[in-house]
């Protein structure tokens, strides 16, 4: 490794402990919230959920993770290997439920001030209403099981945030405008399509919204 690329290595590496330490906690964060039941958005939002796709699979990880604990104990001869299977196995437990508290407790938002896009922790983006053309529901199958996934054609580019590979709201902006989200583009994006669990009454309300705030743009 030379001098110049050991810097950008380091800063690369320190990059990456950051993030996932920022993860690591809001993960735990989110766990907290959810056992107290703390609120999911500010007054005068209505929440839309998006996790009831994954639950089911997050809670047989957990479950079998639970049973493998005392199993390990069981089998594993040496009493050191006993402790460390143990508490990491603990840890391993604790943390998918958080993982699922993280998509719990961060749903999706639509308000006044717009329609707030969420995955967990990990993606948060606020479309105000001026920047949105129209709502509408659409089921849609994605090519991969990746969260954020875009689609490129001569004239658009779509953003996909979608939940077991699938999406079933799109989102049309009225000018395109580039969306911060993890392994996105920095390109300027027509649309943005997410995922939801009651999509009929997600896209009925952002309608309305869209009525009131901008009634001759509604669609």
């Amino acid at each position: 490794m030379t001098r110049t690329t050991f810097p950008k290595a380091l800063t690369t590496a320190w990059s990456l402990l950051r993030r996932a330490t920022v993860y690591e906690l809001g993960m735990w964060r989110s766990l907290f919230r959810w056992i107290l039941r703390r609120p999911t958005g500010p007054d005068g939002t209505v929440a839309f959920g998006y996790a009831g796709v994954v639950t089911p699979l997050l809670i047989v990880f957990i479950v079998v993770s639970t049973i493998e604990i005392p199993v390990l104990d069981l089998i594993l001869p040496w009493k050191i290997a006993r402790i460390v299977a143990a508490a990491l196995g603990v840890y391993g437990v604790f943390w998918m439920i958080g993982l699922l508290a993280s998509l719990r407790v961060h749903p999706h938002l639509v308000g006044e001030a717009g329609i707030r896009v969420r995955n967990g922790i990990s993606i948060d983006l606020t479309l105000p209403w001026d920047a949105i053309e129209t709502v509408r529901r659409r089921h849609r199958s994605l090519p991969s099981g990746r969260t954020v996934q875009l689609e490129r054609t001569e004239t658009r580019i779509v953003l996909n945030i979608g939940v077991s590979s699938q999406t079933a709201v799109d989102i049309l902006l009225r000018e395109p405008i580039v969306l911060p989200v993890p392994k996105g583009t920095e390109e300027p994006v027509h649309e943005l399509r997410v995922y939801a669990d009651d999509a009929e009454r997600f896209v009925t309300c952002a309608r309305q919204f869209l009525r009131t705030a901008l009634p001759e743009r509604a669609g």
